[in-house]
């Protein structure tokens, strides 16, 4: 990890921000190295899976993933990948991933950034302790809180009522809500945004550490940061106490693997943690998924400034191409400086699409009919592109062309104005604990009559997958508006017990006492 200092005379370099290890052991995979020497070399497999290293599996799988993919599958518990002399080649890929970051200790998560949430739910939000939360939490972290019995005060992010986005908490606003909530031992925030949004986590975590609290930094989408110095620096170089990072979300791990990552600072115990993490973790996974993240942390940690540089340059050029197709304009570095914004991604290429008089939904669904591209996220009035660690260029080429032209067949006289999350639906304080409506009597009532009542479900608009209503929460006209103008807009409703959003399911209200 580096950062960019100037010398005497002026010229820029890179200075490390990390005690790295030594220099010869990044260039390594273990764990990867361990499983290919168990799965290339002829052993004879009296132990799951079934399908014996892919002899026993269905023909079209083994065509479709490969029989090496196959020989690869192999269970916990074998000797020389995670039994044998400590550190086995598993503990030695974990702990590689902790120097990368500079953290103290790091977990492998089969079960993607959500199996981290919910495990540092459980170790630092036990029943009825109360922990300060950022409102627009991904829902993982809900689910976490419903497993532990954990009682959130909500901190409400900045908001872009233009462009419909959310930002990141500020210093101030988590300060503010930390003193609602002295009792608070930890504050979990988000940062970067869906968008690419960078907040200020070092204020962050000076805010959070003044009052006593640990701070908790959902870095899902910034698993590369600290890794070029063209952007923001990992939150656990900020301050931050732990950390999520989603690696297959930018890095280049396999889908549904993440790391959880515990600081050097002492204010989360990993102990507790790793019994947590145990909890949430399967008995058996998979070897795929965690060989794939040991690979992604070596070529970020020995290759990633050079890969990441490239792809930064590419993705300059798309934005000023696409930045001058008209009625659209490219978002995010002009942002920063603004309240809950210090710092972007440049992997995220954000375009505001309402000058075109189309939505989001609508240009998205142009490209895929008439280029067959697909974009990460399409919302009222923006698009979000998401790069890759080595982003091939010639798409990215061909992109602004193809978007040109998209854009230029689809365009229609006005303006589309964006759905405005009303600010009420950022601020919801919880009226019963989110455990206790989840696992209540409930009951579905149309959206009309559900006004004033207690939610027992968690409901977001998918994308971006940000929960509007969470258990325990009353039930709002103004959240009910902003729901059915997301569903009419094509947006889905992502844990909604009812998906076309004509009930809502309640809480059974109880009679009154006598």
């Amino acid at each position: 990890m580096t950062d960019v200092t100037e010398t005497a005379d002026g010229h820029l370099e890179n200075v490390s921000t990390y005690a790295d290890p030594p220099r010869s052991t990044q260039p390594t995979a273990p764990y990867l190295e361990a499983i290919t020497a168990y799965g290339f070399r002829g052993s004879t497999r009296f132990h799951i899976p079934g399908h014996k290293g892919g002899e026993g599996a269905d023909p079209g799988m083994r065509t479709a993933f490969g029989d090496r993919a196959l020989l690869l599958d192999v269970p916990q518990d074998i000797e020389g990948i995670d039994l044998g002399p400590s550190p086995t080649p598993y503990e030695r890929a974990e702990q590689l991933a902790a120097d990368a970051y500079g953290a103290e200790r790091t977990w492998f998560l089969t079960n993607g950034a959500t199996q981290g949430n919910h495990a540092l739910c459980l170790a630092l939000a036990p029943t009825g302790s109360r922990v300060v939360t950022q409102r627009n939490i991904h829902a993982s972290m809900v689910d976490g809180l419903i497993l532990s019995g954990g009682i959130p005060s909500w901190v409400a992010p900045e908001y872009d009522p233009e462009l419909g986005m959310a930002h990141g908490v500020t210093p101030q606003a988590l300060e503010r809500a930390l003193s609602r909530s002295p009792e608070a031992r930890a504050a979990f925030i988000v940062s970067p945004t869906y968008y690419g949004m960078a907040a200020d986590v070092e204020a962050c975590a000076e805010v959070a550490h003044r009052a006593g609290a640990a701070l908790i930094v959902d870095n899902a989408w910034g698993a590369h940061f600290g890794f070029h110095p063209r952007l923001p620096a990992s939150p656990l170089a900020l301050g931050a106490d732990a950390m999520l990072a989603s690696t297959h979300k930018i890095v280049g791990s396999l889908t549904q693997s993440a790391m959880l990552l515990v600081s050097r600072s002492g204010r989360v115990d990993p102990d507790a943690v790793a019994r947590a993490v145990r909890l949430v973790r399967s008995t058996s996974p998979s070897s795929l998924l965690m060989a794939s993240l040991d690979a992604a942390r070596r070529q970020l940690a020995v290759h990633g400034e050079a890969l990441l540089d490239r792809t930064i340059r590419a993705s300059y050029d798309a934005r000023a191409a696409i930045d001058a197709v008209p009625g659209c304009s490219v978002v995010g570095e002009g942002l920063v400086g603004r309240p809950g914004v210090a710092g972007w991604d440049p992997l995220r290429i954000v375009i505001d699409v309402r000058g075109t008089g189309c939505t989001g939904y609508e240009v998205a669904a142009a490209l895929r009919d008439s280029f067959d591209i697909y974009v990460e996220l399409a919302t009222h009035a923006t698009l979000v592109l998401v790069l890759g660690l080595g982003q091939t260029v010639d798409p990215l080429e061909r992109l602004s062309h193809d978007f040109a032209e998209t854009v230029r067949a689809i365009s229609r006289p006005g303006q589309t104005a964006p759905i405005a999350r009303p600010p009420v639906a950022l601020e919801h304080q919880t009226a019963i604990p989110p455990r206790e409506a989840f696992l209540g009597k409930g009951e579905p009532v149309p959206v009309e009559e559900a006004i004033g009542r207690i939610s027992a479900e968690s409901i977001a608009g998918y994308p971006p997958g940000v929960p509007t209503l969470l258990p325990g929460e009353r039930v709002t006209a103004e959240v009910i508006a902003y729901l059915r103008e997301l569903t009419a807009a094509g947006a889905r409703l992502h844990g909604a017990a009812d998906p076309s959003f004509a009930t809502v399911r309640v809480l059974v209200e109880s009679p009154p006492r006598p």
